[in-house]
């Protein structure tokens, strides 16, 4: 099938701007973390995209060794661009990461020039592209100097292999000093990818100030705590859930009765909002200024369509804000 996309589809997606660049992001982006790979259903993440990119997603987040295996998500993301939107390429923000385990060997990993370079170019291979518009570094490393690592990103934007830059998972001091040696090279950076959701909140404890002083667009990825904040985890764990998987990310341990106790009041707050908990958790994100937009993950068309659904109830009352603040504490 030929696809066409959707011609309203930027009357119901909001944008925000991106720190202090010319850069403004969809309120939700597309995560291709999992639900990618050569293991995941061709036919099924094809509509995802399509309707990702009809509801006004422009933004779609990879990174080298998404898949499983490795490097399919952006294999399989390369097929979809090649077949149905190179037309668009120029709407779209396409974003890649290197710094977690990629390849074997000692350059396969972590913060060096040689790896971040090599891995782009790969990415790039896989993808079909001339550029990125973000390349970030996935993850700090403690044993190269932070200098080489940023020069390998200013580099990178010099070739013209990406626009911006970005980082992820970077606590906030090696983050002001990341953002610092970016602005002396003359590269700034765009953006921050931090680990966030009412279950995981350390950005509150100065990130999210460093980086709205910084002028630095901030991107939560796991806004719903690895499927804790929605009504999988209700009552029990499903047989087919991540927590359900010894390889999972989420582990049957951290499913305590304590943090279910959480989930299960949250989730009636969010009824009376007349919400699902997992929208309440993306529009309790969003509350926030500071936050750019929010990363979210499908493995099918109709969660995708749900997670949208987060845009039509952004306000919260004070009153409601005390109560997931008492739930949480």
């Amino acid at each position: 099938m030929h696809y066409l996309p959707a011609s309203n589809r930027y009357q119901n997606m909001e944008y925000r701007r991106c720190g202090k660049s010319g850069i403004k992001l969809p309120l939700l982006s597309l995560g291709l973390w999992h639900n990618f790979g050569d293991v995941d259903v061709f036919e099924n993440y094809r509509k995802i995209m399509h309707l990702a990119f009809d509801r006004g997603i422009t933004h779609f987040d990879l990174a080298n060794n998404y898949g499983p295996p490795y490097g399919t998500a952006e294999s399989n993301f390369g097929r979809i661009l090649k077949k149905d939107f190179l037309p668009y390429r120029d709407e779209l923000i396409i974003s890649t990461k290197a710094g977690y385990d990629m390849w074997p060997g000692p350059y396969g990993d972590f913060g060096s020039k040689k790896y971040l370079i090599a891995s782009l170019d790969q990415s790039l291979k896989r993808m079909g592209l001339d550029y990125v518009d973000i390349f970030y570094h996935h993850r700090p490393d403690p044993e190269t100097p932070l200098e080489e690592t940023m020069g390998a990103l200013d580099l990178i934007v010099r070739q013209g292999k990406a626009l911006y830059v970005g980082i992820s998972n970077y606590a906030a001091p090696e983050a002001a000093e990341a953002i610092r040696i970016l602005k002396e090279l003359g590269t700034p950076c765009l953006i921050h990818q931090p680990k966030y959701s009412m279950m995981e909140r350390w950005v509150e404890g100065g990130l999210l100030d460093l980086l709205e002083a910084e002028g630095v667009g901030c991107i939560p990825f796991s806004p719903l705590a690895q499927g804790m904040l929605t009504n999988k985890y209700l009552k029990d764990i499903p047989k087919d859930s991540r927590a359900a998987k010894s390889t999972g990310h989420l582990q049957e341990t951290q499913i305590t009765e304590g943090a279910l106790k959480q989930v299960r009041a949250l989730d009636a707050l969010a009824a009376e909002r007349g919400q699902s908990l997992a929208q309440m958790a993306l529009s309790w994100l969003l509350k926030d200024p500071r936050v750019t937009s929010v990363l979210v993950g499908a493995s099918k068309p109709e969660q995708l369509a749900d997670s949208l659904k987060c845009l039509d109830k952004m306000a919260f009352s004070p009153e409601e804000l005390a109560e997931i603040e008492s739930i949480l504490s």
